[in-house]
């Protein structure tokens, strides 16, 4: 059987995993990508890793993700974790638009989701976990950013790219960073550093507000203001800046980030998609376990792919084909999550991890 994960670790992680082998203890932080329905192709690996692999854990295990990351996590954290994800997967595929619906509605839409994916419980379960420490990315934007007048907006979107396109860092003009965390431990990366950052407690009346503000993708969602004990202003989608997730995880601290991702690839920001010179900080990537899909999985998978946000064009009016297509996806993702649990289980996967160095160099 062809293999269903690929496994690649950073220099730290690649000798600790080759001398020793991977237990899940020896996890300290979890990420995740932003990127809409891409998700689902992990959804069957989100159960295995974090309603069975993780169960026995007991020391502060912290969770950062941008956009549909940071929702993932937020189900994982409640404490029926596979009926949070149950809940978030079917309305999740469920959703439905007009053709070229405007921002308002897909944000009530995303807002339908999100409520049912809490439940009634969701802020104080995730906020009392015993281990999980959730952490949310968001963007608080800034000049002609701050706003959700399209012209406006897409002006300061055409001069943000442009600057981008010569220095990731000048995104800094147009957006600041927010971590928004749960206070009871200080993840490693609290003060990351390459732009300008805003770091807010969560509570439970914000989390909601976080979750929404992390997944508002410009242009296509509303932005989202008035954030209790954010500062004010409108914040919007994280993977404006963090698409990948390439920041500072760890600083002198021992253990393994594992990044289960739906990609072969780290691109570093939403706006480097198309910036193929653009590579991320391998010195970031020290710690990292990316555990992501193979090209034996993808080639199962109608024209190659998995779940995109361009599928409600494709198949718009077309609800039904295209809830099949993602299923398929879905389907493939338990496969994947059979193979994780044996591969971590055993010694397999000292024998299957590659050098990240390998895998960024493609791009």
């Amino acid at each position: 059987m062809s293999p269903r994960l690929s496994f690649w670790a950073g220099k730290k992680a690649y000798s600790k995993i080759k001398a020793s082998g991977i237990c899940s203890d020896d996890i300290k932080v979890i990420a995740g990508a932003a990127g809409g329905p891409k998700w689902l192709i992990l959804s069957g690996l989100d159960r295995a890793i974090f309603s069975s692999w993780l169960q026995s854990r007991k020391a502060p295990l912290f969770l950062i993700g941008s956009s549909i990351a940071a929702w993932r996590f937020a189900a994982v954290s409640q404490k029926d974790p596979a009926a949070a994800l149950d809940r978030f997967e079917k309305s999740y595929l469920e959703q439905s638009y007009d053709i070229n619906p405007p921002p308002e509605a897909i944000s009530r839409e995303l807002d339908k989701i999100l409520s049912r994916m809490m439940g009634e419980n969701g802020p104080s379960e995730i906020l009392s976990h015993p281990f999980f420490r959730i952490n949310i990315m968001s963007v608080r934007c800034k000049h002609l950013a701050n706003t959700d007048r399209k012209s406006w907006l897409m002006s300061g979107l055409v001069m943000a790219a442009l600057g981008n396109a010569v220095c990731r860092r000048s995104l800094g003009l147009f957006f600041e960073r927010t971590l928004f965390y749960d206070s009871r431990d200080t993840p490693p990366y609290f003060k990351m550093r390459g732009f300008p950052i805003h770091q807010v407690p969560l509570n439970a009346l914000n989390i909601e507000s976080a979750l929404r503000a992390s997944g508002s993708i410009p242009l296509l969602m509303t932005g989202v203001t008035g954030i209790p004990e954010a500062p004010p202003g409108i914040y919007r989608d994280g993977g404006i800046i963090d698409y990948h997730m390439n920041i500072p995880f760890m600083n002198e601290e021992e253990g393994i980030v594992l990044f289960p991702h739906y990609a072969e690839q780290i691109v570093p920001g939403w706006l480097d998609k198309q910036i193929p010179w653009r590579k991320p900080d391998l010195s970031y990537m020290d710690h990292v376990l990316l555990v992501a899909p193979t090209k034996e999985v993808l080639d199962r998978l109608p024209a190659g792919s998995i779940p995109d946000r361009k599928d409600f064009n494709e198949y718009a009016g077309r609800d039904g084909e295209r809830m099949a297509k993602w299923r398929q996806a879905i389907e493939l993702s338990r496969e994947m999550a059979d193979e994780f649990m044996d591969i971590v289980g055993t010694e397999k996967i000292r024998d299957r991890i590659r050098p990240i160095a390998e895998l960024t160099a493609r791009r």
